[in-house]
């Protein structure tokens, strides 16, 4: 595993020194989900504006529309 030097404030070192109070074996392990979360969030955060843009641009093309409306007839509901 790769190593990394970065720094904390005051409050951030305090709160990752506790982090076998919160269930962690060490301060890496506590770290990394962390970083694991916000990874995932990020990427939650940009497939939602993705999402929107997508739904923005379909609202305001007719022929998309009617593209789409085409390509769906005869489907199930």
């Amino acid at each position: 595993m790769q190593q990394s030097k970065f720094s904390l404030t005051p409050p951030l070192m305090d709160f990752l020194g506790n982090h076998a109070s919160y269930g962690f074996k060490d301060k890496s392990s506590m770290v990394r989900l962390a970083l694991q979360k916000l990874k995932k969030e990020l990427e939650l955060q940009a497939l939602r504006q993705s999402a929107d843009l997508y739904a923005k641009v379909y609202e305001s093309d007719e022929e998309l529309q009617e593209i789409t409306d085409t390509a769906v007839q005869g489907w199930p509901t």
